[in-house]
């Protein structure tokens, strides 16, 4: 009897044993399982990480926000979804087919620039009511998804719309104010989204080459008349400077007419006598004098026929 219950006892350990052997492998298999199903995604400084985690059944579900650099350690079937934060620059071409008939129907082509970036505390939004998440989906895809979803065709419209309330030739006088014009509207739109557009800015703007060649020479042509003008301005001025030149010569000869008296002679050639007198160089001229020796000025009758 003792015997048998020995025997018992060596076949319950032995269960036992397998029982705890079967339970570690079970512990093992699982924590292998969850060691490879899970993770422990990173996001990297200017982005934020939009999370979500998985299940074997069911849905996925938003799991939270982290805003690199950092990581939410270790978590089962957890996933992230990276968003730059960091400004956008994208360029819509208004040429060729696209270019915008002004107001005078003169094709004008252009290019309008927008730097934008996502609100970082707006990213959940962002991602759900803008763009796409799909498997392995890159950062610069789902911003492009978005942009194009929201902004690319209203700014496009905007931009459309300024050019073609302009004459063709008024275009490029008026950037800054179609600048300030689709800055506004862009505000407007994107005020309480997740859109942060910090520059919109129309440029490259081109006209077709017979406009362009027109333009050119009709600036050459106005250059050679303001050249003209500015000759005739000029001649007309050595004219006036010419009429009061002459006005001042004959004012002159008429005062020097009217003082030139027999007196007024007389009295110069003695002031002109006494000069060559008091000179060590001078030559002795004679010449008729009268009473008191006063030289005659005048025609006088030699008595010669």
């Amino acid at each position: 009897m003792p015997r048998t219950l020995i025997t018992d006892g060596n076949v319950f350990g032995g269960k036992y044993k397998a029982i705890v052997s079967g339970v570690s492998m079970v512990l093992i298999g699982l924590g292998v399982i969850w060691f490879m199903l899970s993770a422990n995604p990173d996001t990297p400084a200017g982005y934020v990480g939009y999370l979500t985690q998985s299940a074997i059944l069911g849905k996925a579900r938003f799991y939270g926000l982290q805003t690199g650099p950092t990581s939410p350690g270790r978590t089962w079937l957890l996933s992230v979804q990276n968003i730059s934060i960091t400004p956008y620059t994208y360029t819509e071409d208004f040429v060729g087919e696209e270019s915008v008939l002004s107001k005078d129907n003169l094709k004008i082509n252009f290019r309008v620039h927008v730097i934008w970036n996502v609100r970082p505390d707006m990213v959940k939004e962002f991602v759900e009511r803008y763009s796409t998440i799909q498997e392995r989906e890159t950062t610069e895809r789902v911003v492009v998804v978005a942009y194009n979803n929201f902004l690319k065709e209203p700014i496009r419209t905007f931009a459309r719309e300024e050019v073609q309330s302009l004459n063709g030739l008024e275009v490029k006088n008026n950037i800054t104010p179609i600048n300030n014009s689709l800055d506004a509207k862009v505000s407007k739109l994107t005020a309480g989204t997740p859109f942060a557009v910090k520059s919109i800015v129309v440029g490259n703007i081109q006209y077709p080459a017979e406009v362009a060649n027109a333009v050119a020479e009709k600036m050459a042509a106005t250059q050679i008349l303001e050249r003209k003008q500015t000759e005739i301005s000029i001649e007309e001025q050595e004219k006036q400077k010419r009429i009061i030149q002459a006005e001042g010569i004959a004012k002159a000869t008429e005062i020097i007419q009217a003082k030139l008296t027999n007196q007024y002679l007389q009295h110069e050639a003695i002031e002109a006598q006494k000069a060559m007198a008091g000179s060590q160089n001078h030559t002795t001229i004679y010449i008729p004098v009268g009473a008191m020796g006063v030289p005659l000025v005048g025609t006088f009758d030699t008595g010669k026929k």
